[in-house]
């Protein structure tokens, strides 16, 4: 008998693990030792083979279980999906669909296949629906588009649409992949955000009116108060305008009674006198050469002591020095005479380009020092006074300084029954020529005057 060839087998682990379990067989129930070796050899190839069979087809069993097992748990997720699957063709036509997208349109899955999709589009989508549905099957990759569904029984719904075509070998093959979501709650949440986004900017555009207003409120109040308070300012100031015109003419109505009685008491005296001791010189009588002189004498001195007194009220009324000399030898021939009046110690320092102010200016210069000594002479017992003229950026600024006793210089401008012409005076003259005045007084360190003017002020005589 020819011995047959042993077959070549696929797979060596299958072989060893079959003859292993035909061992164990064996060793179970033993084969018969009449059998002679050949035929031994060929049982046990038969055998062996048929043990690689049972072998294979209980792992063959095990795969297809398995198979099915995962079958059954991707149709599951297919048909259980929470996004409708859909397989359209060219024509839009739909030949397979799971739950879920049957579920979305509201149809039973046997009347969806084989209608067109399109007909669950809403009217006024479905051109934009078969324009996406081309696009599809012209380009390959995968395309989007956002529409709005029917649904049986319920109000259309906004759907998010993926879809991806697949190769075919004849073109009328092809299909494309559809997958359909329910995007309706998003669209909801994105509407309700834009609202709220739109509310917070109305809320936010309202506060910013609510703080406009606010600030126009607070603005119009203190625009109210600024004018309560320059109204206040401004009656204040036509009251010291009305108190000073007063003062103004009561000062007038002194100083004529004043020069009224000073030429009465002291020119009309010496000129009373002068004619007396003129009218002694009579020519026919005999006098003696000295008692001659004697009465020439005391005539030329009451003649003198006349001149004196119209000089000083010439002096006091406008000083000639102010206009043939300038200011600063005006003010220090001031200065000297109050000093050896009252017996101030007083320092006047001025800067020579001051006599290029307009008339104007040195005369309110002037006044202003000349009222601000005699203040300091009668009311400030002081011991030392400083008057400074010195040049600022475009201004000049005149100070008058003392170490006498202080005051309230607010209460006393603001007062209306003040008697004293000279502050508000002073201050007059300076606003006159568009600048500033000043005074500060504190106790302990005196009084200080001052009176700054623009440089290019304007001559206003």
């Amino acid at each position: 008998m020819k011995k047959k060839a042993r077959p070549a087998l696929p797979d060596a682990t299958l072989r060893d693990r079959a003859e292993a379990s035909l061992r164990v067989r064996h060793a179970k129930s033993p084969a018969p030792a009449s059998v002679d070796a050949s035929h031994q050899r060929l049982m046990h190839e038969f055998q062996v083979h048929q043990v690689e069979l049972e072998m294979q087809n209980a792992e063959l069993q095990e795969a297809w279980s398995r198979s099915e097992t995962q079958r059954q748990k991707y149709t599951d997720l297919f048909e259980f999906a929470p996004v409708g699957y859909f397989s359209l063709d060219r024509a839009g036509r739909i030949h397979e669909v799971n739950l879920t997208g049957a579920s979305l349109l509201g149809i039973p899955r046997s009347e969806v296949v084989k209608c067109r999709f399109r007909q669950s589009v809403l009217a006024g989508d479905r051109t934009a629906f078969q324009a996406f549905l081309a696009i599809v099957f012209e380009k390959p990759g995968k395309h989007s588009w956002e529409g709005r569904l029917l649904r049986e029984g319920s109000p259309s719904f906004w759907a998010d649409i993926h879809a991806v075509s697949t190769d075919a070998a004849q073109d009328d093959d092809r299909r494309c992949q559809v997958a359909v979501m329910d995007v309706s709650a998003l669209k909801r949440a994105e509407a309700a955000q834009q609202r709220v986004a739109a509310l917070a900017l109305a809320n936010e555009e309202a506060n910013r009116e609510i703080a406009r207003r606010r600030a126009m409120e607070a603005s119009l109040r203190k625009s109210e108060q600024v004018q309560r308070a320059l109204l206040l300012a401004s009656r204040t100031l036509h009251a010291q305008r009305r108190h000073l015109a007063r003062q103004i003419l009561l000062a007038q109505e002194e100083e004529r009674r004043k020069i009224s009685r000073e030429l009465h008491d002291e020119i009309a005296q010496v000129l009373t006198g002068i004619t007396v001791h003129l009218a002694a010189l009579n020519p026919k009588e005999a006098l003696v050469p000295r008692e001659l002189r004697r009465r020439v004498a005391l005539a030329q001195r009451l003649v003198s002591k006349s001149i004196h007194v119209v000089r000083r009220y010439a002096r006091e009324l406008r000083p000639s020095v102010l206009d043939d000399l300038g200011l600063i030898p005006a003010l220090r021939s001031y200065v000297e005479e109050v000093s050896e009046q009252s017996g101030l110690s007083i320092c006047f320092t001025a800067f020579k380009e001051v006599e290029t102010l307009p008339n104007a200016s040195k005369t309110m210069l002037y006044r202003v020092a000349q009222e601000a000594l005699t203040n300091v002479a009668r009311h400030a017992r002081a011991r030392n006074v400083s008057v400074k003229i010195r040049r600022l950026p475009g201004a000049a600024l005149m100070e008058v300084r003392d170490d006498g006793r202080s005051f309230s210089a607010d209460r006393m401008l603001a007062s209306r029954r003040s008697g004293r012409l000279g502050l508000l005076g002073m201050r007059e003259r300076v606003e006159m020529m568009d600048g500033r005045f000043g005074i500060t007084s504190e106790p302990g360190l005196g009084t200080i005057v001052t009176a700054e003017i623009p440089w290019e002020v304007g001559d206003r005589a």
